[in-house]
């Protein structure tokens, strides 16, 4: 299990870490979620020696995490990091030597990995003709070419078309299904909340909420309704105690209201303001909770 512990960082006068802690078990998906500047970044490049922290530790399996350690883990870094003019099967092939693998084994990793991302047909394309998406794909099989036991990913779903997006979840579900932490981060929540068994929420370098999404949701205190009545006076909304209206579309109307609400009593006013077309009622969702959760 990674697990970072009080971490925290200054950059001159600038607060990027503040006492964050969190934790990645193995086998299980962890989000890590936060407005621009928040700290995820910097609390990532920390597991891989990349940023010294002026307090806190991060540790793998209860120890320290040193080199050697680090050979062990695979990483995506949101800017990209591979040889622009070197061909994509042969620059995965390299950095599987550098994690100690042989020269022959390093080859057929790099094809199987190009093969498993739909680049088999580039082993010998340069990277920089190689298009954004695609780059996108090298840069996450270099990542996972020697089979970390953690993989840390920063906003891995950037810039992918929604085939290349559902390959990654399903390579990132088979890394957990394999036995390896997986951490990313990612400002699309509902990628998020489809694939991780955790989130973490920082926010001015501090965690702020942490645990399961449905946990989260429980501990939230309030449930969100959904309705769209058709015929209803302009600017209707049910009468709801301590109910705050949430943007919504196509006038439909969206509320989060105290947990204790009868969902029948407001179903009740709608049908009694108009036909009711649509109608929902359930926990917040992770959006709306990682905004209660940073706003706060």
């Amino acid at each position: 299990m990674l697990s970072v512990e009080g971490a925290s960082k200054r950059f001159g006068g600038v607060v990027a870490l503040d006492g964050a802690s969190l934790r990645v078990p193995r086998g299980s998906i962890v989000g890590f979620l936060g407005p621009n500047g928040a700290g995820k970044t910097t609390a990532m490049r920390s597991v891989f020696g990349l940023v010294r922290l002026d307090a806190g530790e991060v540790r793998w399996d209860d120890r320290p995490v040193d080199r050697d350690t680090r050979l062990r883990f695979g990483y995506m870094p949101e800017e990209r990091g591979l040889y622009p003019k070197m061909p994509a099967g042969v620059q995965l092939a390299y950095f599987a030597e550098l994690h100690a693998l042989p020269r022959r084994e390093a080859l057929a990793r790099a094809r199987a990995w190009l093969e498993r991302l739909d680049l088999g047909e580039r082993f010998e394309t340069q990277v920089e003709k190689l298009s954004h998406g695609n780059q996108q794909r090298v840069q996450l099989a270099a990542a996972l070419v020697h089979e970390p036991e953690l993989l840390v990913l920063d906003e891995p779903f950037s810039g992918l078309d929604p085939l290349a997006v559902e390959t990654l979840g399903d390579v990132l579900r088979a890394e957990a299904r394999r036995g390896a932490g997986v951490l990313f981060s990612s400002h699309q929540l509902d990628l998020v909340e489809d694939l991780c068994d955790d989130v973490a929420i920082v926010s001015g370098g501090r965690v702020v909420a942490a645990g399961g999404v449905a946990e989260l949701r429980a501990r939230a205190g309030r449930v969100r309704v959904d309705v769209e009545v058709a015929g209803a006076p302009a600017g209707w909304r049910p009468e709801v105690p301590d109910g705050e209206l949430l943007p919504a579309r196509d006038g439909a109307v969206r509320l989060l209201a105290p947990a204790g609400l009868d969902p029948e009593d407001v179903l009740a006013q709608a049908r009694a303001a108009g036909e009711v077309r649509a109608f929902s009622f359930g926990p917040p969702t992770l959006a709306e909770l990682f905004l209660e959760a940073v706003r706060a």
